[in-house]
């Protein structure tokens, strides 16, 4: 089994036109976007086109979505579409050091109402690994639909999950518990500090500089392997005895310090990293190698606007380690 199949939302990301709040913001331009989505794009750009399950709205800017993944080169078999419900939209506020913050309209959007059966067992037989986003967890029935997506992966599969903590989405839902759910299900995590405090998984720790302790806290729960993003400043992952790409009898951590690059737009940084792991580890590539690489997609990602136009192909990513 060699497939991957991601799934999740994907939606319109309105990016301004320069920094500042929205109310001081005139003019905005579309981009794709959504984790998952980004996810998909990153692979099927560094040569690792994965099935897509995704909804959106049979609208104007659904029409746009299916559009870019299928010229991305996503395989489109589970890209549905909803007749009743709208695409999702996120507008992203911008600060002045490339840093960001969203504002959704998800109130019952098409990526919300995912059915468990869409993905049936014959599909899942030939996926050696899976990858759901954390935004799909927020509200029903696309919550019970990615558990059971997660539970039926065949035992030969390995699932990831990145929680993609956006706890005001998960109106009346507890996020914390929600979130520790998946963590149980999963093979491989992977998260920033700022994922884990929400979740209530950080410990009292809340810093970068414990990322140790952090990884080892979620293999603690059952994934096998735990990977905390750091930003600029790299990746750390700890892996148990248990991981295919660990081939000695104790844990151990590998971490890369990251390249350095003129930021433009951080926005899905952490997503094409998330593609730049999986594709290397599915690859069979080892730990050390799968760091280097996600790490230099990550950084080539953040030098154009945009997080799904910015991701790299693998040469452009391989350039920047050079």
């Amino acid at each position: 089994m060699t497939g991957l199949l991601v799934t999740g939302e994907t939606l319109i990301d309105f990016i301004p036109d320069g920094h500042g709040t929205l109310d001081d913001v005139e003019t905005f331009h579309r981009r794709a976007g959504g984790a998952p989505a980004n996810v998909a794009v990153g692979l099927a750009r560094l040569g690792n086109p994965p099935l897509f399950w995704t909804r959106v709205g049979d609208d104007p800017f659904g029409d746009h979505l299916v559009d870019t993944l299928s010229e991305a080169g996503v395989r489109e078999a589970l890209i549905e579409r909803d007749p009743d419900a709208d695409t999702t939209l996120a507008f992203l506020n911008h600060a002045p050091d490339a840093d960001r913050a969203f504002s959704f309209y998800r109130d019952g959007t098409a990526d919300t109402r995912m059915d468990r059966g869409t993905v049936d067992d014959d599909i899942l037989a030939d996926v050696g690994w899976v990858h759901p986003g954390g935004v799909a967890l927020a509200t029903d029935p696309s919550r019970t639909t990615t558990f059971d997506l997660m539970s039926r992966a065949g035992d030969d599969a390995v699932v990831s999950f990145d929680p993609n903590a956006r706890p005001e989405l998960f109106d009346g839902v507890d996020f914390a518990g929600t979130c520790r759910r998946a963590f149980d299900l999963a093979d491989v995590v992977k998260a920033t500090t700022t994922d884990l405090v929400a979740a209530d998984l950080a410990d009292g720790i809340a810093t970068d500089d414990d990322a140790p302790a952090l990884a080892r806290t979620i293999c603690e729960r059952g994934p096998h392997t735990a990977v905390i993003t750091r930003g600029a400043d790299g990746a750390l992952a700890r892996v148990t005895p248990e991981a295919p790409w660990n081939r000695t009898p104790e844990p151990i951590v590998v971490q890369h310090g990251g390249y350095s690059v003129d930021a433009v737009d951080v926005t899905g940084a952490g997503d094409a990293f998330t593609a730049g792991v999986i594709a290397a580890l599915s690859d069979g590539d080892s730990l050390d190698e799968a760091l280097a690489f996600a790490n230099a997609v990550a950084a080539r990602s953040t030098t154009a606007k945009g997080a799904m136009a910015a991701l790299p192909t693998r040469p452009e990513a391989e350039a920047v380690r050079r």
